[in-house]
């Protein structure tokens, strides 16, 4: 597994790419560093996924440099890299096709091999950071049930936590509360949330377009729209109310309660105004 060496977990200097001749993503530069948990937002289109395959190396910039955890792309074994890079998203559910026969425990020590069903010997140690894992995400209780078995909400989780068994240094959550009910999203909100608080866990990316969904743990947020970037920095100094309106296009104002974000936005009647502007 590679390791990051210094401060810097990811570094984008003047990140562009073009797709069909449109710009998706236009001279986007952007530092997290050891200690920070971010929150990436924007609209839907706005770049965020591109901005995680290029990350993740699934995705090359027509222009720029990426640094992942020390290492430059181009010059480093990005499948080795990978292993330190959890990447748990809605989107690449159905590109795990587990057997309907694996339960949430088998799930969960699966992610130690990046395997799709276990093949390797699991050892005693595999078996109580699994444990570990599900307790800490409130899943022991159906760790013996298939995953078709599962809520929504104990899907994700078992995926988040089989993405810690291999232990990464950058844990990406690519809306994770996509398609939860109001409890099941406080519940994986919550186990995220202490997640993060935790001193030796992962540098956390957590993308979204719901700003309430940015937990106090996560201390920085960047905001894009178009392929750029509007602002980034601390969250307080970002989630204002100018730069969310200039972000997703809508007047809105921001309230701060238990140390999360929620909006107002404005009437249907202003919201096609400014629409109309």
């Amino acid at each position: 597994m590679i390791h990051a060496s210094g401060g810097s977990v990811i570094a984008l200097d003047k990140i562009s790419w073009k797709r069909n001749g449109k710009q998706i993503l236009d001279n986007v530069s952007w530092e997290v560093r050891e200690g920070e948990h971010w929150a990436l937002l924007g609209l839907n289109g706005s770049g965020k996924t591109t901005i995680l395959q290029m990350i993740t190396g699934y995705q090359w910039p027509n222009g720029g440099r990426v640094t992942v955890l020390g290492h430059i792309y181009g010059k480093t074994n990005i499948p080795e890299l990978r292993k330190s890079i959890g990447w748990v998203s809605t989107s690449l559910d159905d590109k795990f096709q587990f057997r309907p026969s694996d339960t949430a425990l088998e799930i969960v020590l699966s992610g130690k091999f990046a395997s799709i069903g276990l093949y390797q010997e699991i050892t005693q140690q595999d078996l109580d950071k699994a444990n570990d894992l599900m307790q800490q995400f409130n899943i022991s209780r159906v760790q013996n049930q298939t995953l078709n078995s599962l809520s929504q909400g104990e899907k994700r989780k078992a995926m988040i936590a089989r993405a810690l068994m291999a232990s990464p240094q950058l844990l990406i959550l690519d809306e994770p509360c996509n398609g939860l009910d109001i409890y099941s999203k406080e519940e994986l909100l919550s186990s995220i949330e202490k997640m993060t608080a935790e001193p030796d866990g992962p540098t956390v990316i957590y993308v979204t377009h719901h700003i309430e969904e940015i937990v106090p743990s996560i201390t920085h947020t960047m905001l894009l729209k178009e392929g750029k970037v509007i602002s980034q920095g601390k969250k307080g100094e970002t989630l204002t109310d100018s730069l969310l309106a200039e972000t997703f296009r809508v007047p809105m104002s921001v309230d701060w309660e238990n140390g999360r974000p929620w909006v107002r936005v404005q009437s249907a009647f202003q919201l096609t105004e400014t629409g109309n502007r």
